[in-house]
């Protein structure tokens, strides 16, 4: 490397080392500089570079030489799925395979959505996967608006993607996580008013409630982020990037009413999840803050905060700090 030889034989030493240690990122940068000395124009003496190429000869060179990279790459996230290194050079690829043709380009990134998808299907919360996806669908997207600006986006299929991942998993928080990211951008797109809107959310509720059923005594952060996602709309703090930005103060308390309604259902046979606690006094705080009263027993909601300050007491101080709340 610091001689700065950019051959053929050293990108073959980089390639035996990568294979036995992926997490050695020094190469993969030194692999880079290869890379580019390659391509036509660079500044190394490969083949390719004896003789000018017309343009077209250029683009399938380019091509080539990040075609058969990423193929070197698909081995190695099979057998490390998770390292950083692995993802990041391959996204680098993916963006020197942006400045090809346009066609050439989408082609690449569209076979790298295949196989990203292919991937999660093998080991569906892993969200290197998911930053992944959403890298590629970003890139597609604009590589597609720029060839036709009345291309169609793909949040909606992308969204339908998060159905089916959630479908096959409950547990897979980037879904959820994706999911939420993505549902203000649906909404938008698809210029849904308020009734649509308010359709919407009682069919994610709806939704993570059947999750949440399926197992009330569940210990799974994932669906009661979500969950806590839904009901951040019913707060007084809920802005213009809600799903029903105009729910009046009537309507909030009516959809906190039925919610506590339902997890105190949930509570009959588990009494030891404290999600439940949690997100009940979540509710209620949220509901006097909205009128100025509790919607329940005051009774009620100081049992809630003593049962979840004895299933987590590494928390006392915040249980404490509710309690003090809920005192005032």
């Amino acid at each position: 490397m610091h001689e700065k030889s950019y051959t053929t034989d050293v990108f073959r030493m980089t390639t035996k080392l990568l294979e036995l240690n992926p997490e050695y990122y020094t190469i993969w940068n030194h692999r880079r500089r290869l890379m580019r000395s390659f391509f036509p124009g660079g500044t190394s003496h490969c083949p390719n570079e004896v003789q000018p190429l017309d343009e077209s000869t250029v683009a399938e060179t380019v091509r080539q030489y990040i075609a058969d990279d990423l193929t070197f790459l698909l081995p190695l996230l099979r057998k490390f799925p998770k390292c950083y290194w692995i993802w990041n050079y391959r996204l680098w690829l993916l963006d020197e395979a942006s400045r090809l043709p346009s066609s050439t380009a989408h082609d690449i990134w569209r076979k790298e959505l295949g196989l990203v998808g292919k991937m999660l299907s093998l080991d569906s919360r892993n969200f290197h996967g998911w930053g992944y996806r959403r890298k590629v669908v970003s890139q597609l997207e604009r590589l597609s608006t720029e060839a036709d600006p009345s291309t169609v986006s793909m949040t909606e299929d992308e969204f339908g993607y998060t159905t089916k991942m959630i479908e096959s998993n409950l547990s897979n928080f980037s879904a959820w996580h994706r999911r939420s990211k993505l549902i203000p951008k649906l909404l938008e797109e698809k210029v849904v008013d308020h009734t649509g809107r308010r359709d919407f959310l009682d069919k994610e509720l709806e939704l993570i409630q059947r999750a949440l059923w399926a197992d009330p005594d569940s210990k799974d952060q994932s669906l009661w982020f979500y969950h806590q996602y839904l009901i951040g709309n019913f707060g007084p703090e809920s802005g213009k990037d809600s799903i029903v930005p105009d729910l009046s103060i009537e309507d909030r308390l009516t959809y906190i009413k039925a919610q506590i309604e339902d997890l105190k259902d949930m509570l009959d046979g588990a009494e030891t999840c404290k999600w439940i606690y949690q997100r009940l006094i979540d509710l209620a705080l949220m509901s006097k803050s909205l009128n100025e009263h509790w919607p329940v027993e005051s009774s009620e909601v100081a049992s809630w905060i003593e049962n979840l300050a004895e299933l987590d007491p590494l928390r006392k101080g915040r249980w404490d700090d509710l309690k003090s709340r809920f005192n005032r």
